[in-house]
């Protein structure tokens, strides 16, 4: 009977507890093998790469949203931006050392001069320096008037999406009427009561009139969140109302609120103008764009330096938030991702 040979090992064909022989050639067939190992190694130390190891936790909406807002180059230029606006506002003595209820009628209408690089307006007063002034108006305005309309529609809307029922129906109902007033008109007639120097009577307008949009935005974004899974779970386990509101649905529904507020801020900002250009929003001694563009305004033809620089600061603040609003709702969005 023909004894049984033994196997003959070939170098080519993998051994025992080898991915791939080593040909000692250095070719592809050792790189492969120098990859196989690499990757026995890294499984037999728990981790398989970047981000996706047990230690790494996975991103949150927010925490998301920022890793993408940070790559945003529209985010970043309207952000710095807005920080520039903020500072000038609050400190305006930055970079205009003058007095902006200071003038000269002897320099009416002058243009530009050293010391005075956008020139005088009727009065005589430095366009350049009101035009810095100008900016604590106007970002008081858009900040405040978006903080309370943010406030106060995001927790009408939030109890009426959330409860429902009767609420919501009268919510809803008092939110058509106040859609039904024309804003310009609706200031014309309820500033032109008001003789308060001061911003607050123009923040309660907005306020008023601004709520109803972003209590339909959070009525809508709390009856999605209602209906998730996670609700309906700390509902089953015995989670109270405050306790689903504030801990499960606030969270999950706030994004939408946070998009509308911002791109708003920059329309209060406008409108604000608007009812100053037309003589009822902010009144003087109040140093406002508004109020620059409205005396500016009959003298295009003569000075047109009175109108351009005000107008120019107007606008581009406008911009600022508008361009930061959409960075958010882009980010905060994963479909337009």
């Amino acid at each position: 009977m023909p004894e049984r040979s033994e196997p003959v090992y070939d170098p080519l064909e993998p051994g025992e507890g080898e991915a791939i022989a080593p040909t000692g050639q250095g070719g592809p067939m050792d790189l492969a093998l120098d990859e196989a190992e690499s990757l026995e190694k890294a499984l037999g130390d728990g981790s398989t790469g970047p981000g996706s190891g047990p230690q790494d936790k996975p991103r949150s909406l927010w925490s998301d949203a920022w890793h993408q807002l940070r790559r945003n180059p529209v985010f970043i230029i309207s952000s710095l931006m807005i920080l520039f606006l903020v500072i000038i506002s609050i400190w305006p003595q930055l970079i205009a050392s003058g007095d902006p209820l200071q003038c000269d009628l002897s320099k009416s209408q002058q243009g530009s001069s050293p010391g005075h690089p956008f020139g005088y307006d009727t009065q005589g007063c430095d366009v350049y320096t009101r035009t810095v002034y100008g900016a604590r108006a106007s970002i008081t305005v858009g900040v405040c008037a978006t903080l309370g309309a943010a406030l106060l529609g995001s927790l009408l809307g939030g109890l009426a999406g959330f409860f429902g029922g009767w609420g919501d129906a009268l919510l809803s109902r008092v939110a058509d009427i106040f859609f039904g007033i024309p804003v310009v008109l609706g200031g014309l007639v309820f500033l032109s009561v008001v003789t308060s120097t001061t911003v607050w009577p123009v923040v309660g307008f907005i306020v008023l009139l601004g709520w109803p949009q972003i209590a339909r935005i959070g009525r809508g974004s709390v009856i999605t969140a209602k209906h998730n899974d996670y609700v309906q779970a700390a509902r089953a386990l015995g989670a109270g109302n405050a306790r689903m509101m504030l801990r499960h649905v606030a969270p999950n529904a706030i994004a939408p609120v946070i998009v509308v507020a911002t791109i708003a801020l920059g329309t209060y900002i406008a409108l604000e103008a608007t009812l100053s250009f037309l003589g009822v929003g902010l009144r003087p001694p109040t140093v406002s764009w508004g109020i620059d563009i409205s005396n500016a305004a009959s003298q295009i033809r003569n000075a047109p330096h009175m109108l351009l620089w005000p107008a120019g600061a107007l606008s581009l603040t406008v911009l600022a938030f508008i361009m930061l609003g959409d960075a958010v709702r882009d980010a905060l969005d994963p479909k337009l991702r």
